[in-house]
């Protein structure tokens, strides 16, 4: 199941489930077709790092923030060999973007660097990209405060949006948070991985009522609890339930 997250409101827009035999790069497109996305920012893993994904995003009236992997032949090598230069000459004579910010949450620091540039020319199949105007390297560092565990990750994305290394880490950012927001609800409110339904289109109904329900419950602000509490109040008391249903 494909799902369009709404970051900024926090609701889930649309769903579209896999064909059988396929997978999210045939059902992201179907997805897109049906939402109004003009003047918004895509962001998709490195899956959907796909040039027809790219142009349709791009005819829709939209900006994309897209994750690299290996999967696009030598893009991803290209992007991460043109950083790891450029960082080790400190930008010296480019035209670049820097941000950074450090967050102390859940027993770590964590600490966020992102360079960014338009100089893309160089860039094989530059022109296949529609509406490529930006690379970003994003690094983030966490330190845990107990155990003192320090990892560096280092991911790479391609971008419509202008060289701006604050916009792209803030869109990097909130792309990450569909973890914690949609998908871990999911999983611990819900337990949606636990669900056995298979038959039909069992699946597909009960993903999208899920979906509903995630969008009601978290719209509800007078409890300030999270989903899991929510869901339970909403089970013990019809007044409440009510509450939810009609906001």
């Amino acid at each position: 199941m494909v799902s369009a997250w709404a970051t900024r409101n926090s609701l889930v827009l649309g769903q579209v489930k896999t064909q059988e035999k396929s997978n999210e790069i045939t059902a992201i497109p179907r997805l897109l077709s049906i939402l109004e996305i003009e003047g918004c920012i895509v962001t998709i893993d490195a899956m959907g790092c796909q040039k027809d994904i790219v142009e349709q995003i791009v005819e829709q009236k939209a900006d994309y923030c897209i994750s690299l992997k290996g999967n696009q032949g030598r893009l991803h090598e290209e992007v991460r060999e043109y950083f790891e230069w450029a960082r080790a000459n400190d930008f010296k004579g480019l035209e670049s973007s820097y941000a950074e910010s450090v967050e102390k949450d859940h027993g770590r620091i964590e600490t966020r660097k992102c360079w960014s540039v338009s100089d893309i020319e160089w860039l094989n199949d530059k022109e296949e990209w529609s509406g490529l105007r930006s690379i970003c390297a994003v690094e983030a560092e966490r330190i845990e405060l107990t155990t003192k565990k320090q990892s560096i990750e280092t991911r790479y994305f391609i971008s419509s949006l202008a060289s701006d290394a604050q916009a792209l880490m803030r869109a990097v950012r909130k792309h990450w948070g569909i973890e914690n927001s949609l998908h871990w609800v999911l999983d611990v409110a819900f337990r949606e991985d636990q669900c056995q339904i298979r038959k039909d289109h069992g699946a597909e109904n009960f993903a999208m009522l899920r979906h509903i329900a995630v969008n009601l419950l978290k719209r509800e602000k007078t409890a300030k609890v999270g989903v899991k509490i929510k869901r339970n109040k909403a089970g013990w008391d019809t007044n409440y339930l009510l509450k939810v249903l009609t906001g």
